[in-house]
């Protein structure tokens, strides 16, 4: 059994190490497609992407791990079958469960380390993650010229190039808008030809320029001079000038602004959070129940105000109600009643409707920590779910390789991300709870791995495609008439 056990891991380990790195390729190209527009032309270090690209492979564990282990065992069971390999052990008395067993421990630890992965490291990865997309988005970009085309990646400069000789490096028919002291495009340079050249240090750029004219508007404090719009023109043969450039090293913000995120947040950091945001929700309910009972439910009216009738009903009285004091009341003091009470509704509805808006994004932020509490669960149980529907899917259809495998897989892993998109949505706009939203793909993937086991473990075909050509082949129309004519 130990010889077995070994074999039986050994076709596993193989499968899930290559279709991780797979999964974790394509899920890194999907993502870097998306964000691909925030990294060219920034002038970004090779390590600062390889940083990157570590952090973000780090935070794509969660998709790809689960995936993984479905096609693995889906391809490490359906070539165990195309080989007769699990035929060999049924008969030698070995049942589908006891094959399984080393891999089900195997996954087990797995989902083990996958728990502890998601919660300790992921926080960690999405800070990382999330710190350093927001310095690669508010990175300069560095200056491309395109000819005929107008540039502003230099800040406070727009910059014209009629024709780029990439040979000499020399441009001609160029046009500098220099914008730098905020007052607008009040300095315009012309020049037949120049070179832009950047310094060693990429701090400063020494622009040449030849043959040409300045025109600047004059800034001055008279107002009459102010509404001439007062300017001056320079004509020279040879101009130069030094620009200093905002520098291209990456600058790093600092972390903690982040932090506060929810998906930066282990389980006791989420408890806790959670705790306090409760507290806060509770604090502006009492708040606004407080201003609604002390501002619009109850006025105290100043004693002038107050009809000596009124004051004797309620002297005279021992039990008494609105309805009696409001009859005691003339028209013209009935109508100031109504009149008040309509206006204390208004404001009423108007204090409370701006609450509830307060109070509904309180409470989705508070589902948005809950959510992600369920999560740290999730994935681990996602890997345990996804090997018992892969490993009898692939001993009943007994077909290995990347062919059937990927394309199983890939519909499972759809319809399992679509259900989880779908119900985390749901809790976070407050439709379903938080316990369901999130394990409500797992709730409904669960019944389709217990039956997938019962009928590998009974040897069912009911997948099996060589079955249901065998049996359309049977169905020979000749002897169906000639069995009907008899």
């Amino acid at each position: 059994m130990k010889r077995l056990h070994s074999f039986i891991l050994k076709s596993f380990l193989g499968p899930l190490t290559f279709t991780f790195f797979i999964c974790m390729f394509v899920l890194l190209m999907q993502f870097l497609w998306r964000y691909i527009d925030e990294f060219v032309g920034k002038g970004l270090d090779w390590t600062v992407i390889v940083e990157f690209m570590f952090y973000v492979s780090a935070t794509l564990v969660p998709m790809a791990l689960p995936l993984a282990i479905l096609l693995a065992s889906i391809m490490s069971f359906g070539n165990m079958g195309e080989n007769y390999e699990l035929i060999a052990m049924k008969a030698a008395g070995i049942s589908l469960q006891r094959i399984m067993r080393p891999l089900i421990i195997l996954v087990m630890f797995i989902g083990l380390g996958a728990f502890y992965f998601s919660n300790y490291v992921m926080p960690v990865a999405s800070l990382k993650t999330s710190a350093l997309l927001y310095d690669i988005q508010h990175q300069n970009p560095e200056l491309i010229l395109k000819e005929g085309v107008f540039t502003s990646d230099l800040p406070g400069f727009g910059i014209k190039a009629g024709n780029i000789n990439k040979e000499t490096g020399m441009i001609y028919d160029l046009m500098i808008y220099d914008h730098s002291d905020n007052r607008g495009n009040t300095q315009v340079t012309i020049a037949d030809s120049g070179r832009l050249a950047t310094s060693a240090d990429k701090l400063f750029m020494d622009v040449t320029l030849y043959s040409g004219k300045r025109y600047e508007e004059v800034k001055t404090s008279k107002r009459k001079d102010r509404d001439r719009h007062p300017s001056q023109r320079v004509k020279f043969d040879l101009y130069k000038t030094t620009i200093s450039l905002p520098g291209s090293e990456l600058k790093r913000t600092d972390e903690e602004r982040f932090r506060n995120s929810y998906r930066m947040l282990n389980l006791k950091q989420l408890s806790n959070q959670r705790d306090t945001l409760e507290d806060e929700l509770q604090e502006e309910k009492d708040r606004l129940a407080h201003q609604l009972s002390s501002y619009q439910y109850f006025k105290k009216e100043s004693k002038a105000s107050r009809k000596d009738s009124t004051r004797q009903v309620l002297l005279n009285t021992k039990t008494w109600s609105a309805d009696s004091l409001y009859q005691q009341l003339d028209l013209s003091d009935k109508l100031t009643s109504v009149g008040n009470a309509l206006s204390y509704s208004r404001k009423s509805k108007d204090r409370i409707s701006r609450n509830i808006g307060i109070q509904s994004a309180k409470q989705k932020w508070i589902q948005k920590h809950v959510n992600e509490w369920h999560r740290k669960f999730t994935l681990s149980f996602a890997c345990i779910i996804f090997f018992f529907i892969g490993a009898p899917l692939g001993a009943i259809i007994r077909k290995g390789g990347l062919g059937m495998p990927v394309i199983i897989s890939v519909l499972f892993f759809i319809i399992y991300y679509i259900i989880s998109m779908t119900g985390e949505r749901a809790a976070r706009e407050l439709v379903l709870s938080p316990f369901v939203g999130m394990w409500i793909s797992s709730i409904v993937i669960l019944p389709l791995g217990v039956v997938l086991t019962y009928q590998a473990t009974t040897d069912s075909r009911i997948l099996n495609i060589e079955s249901y050509i065998n049996f359309f082949k049977g169905l020979n129309p000749t002897k169906l008439f000639s069995k009907k004519d008899a």
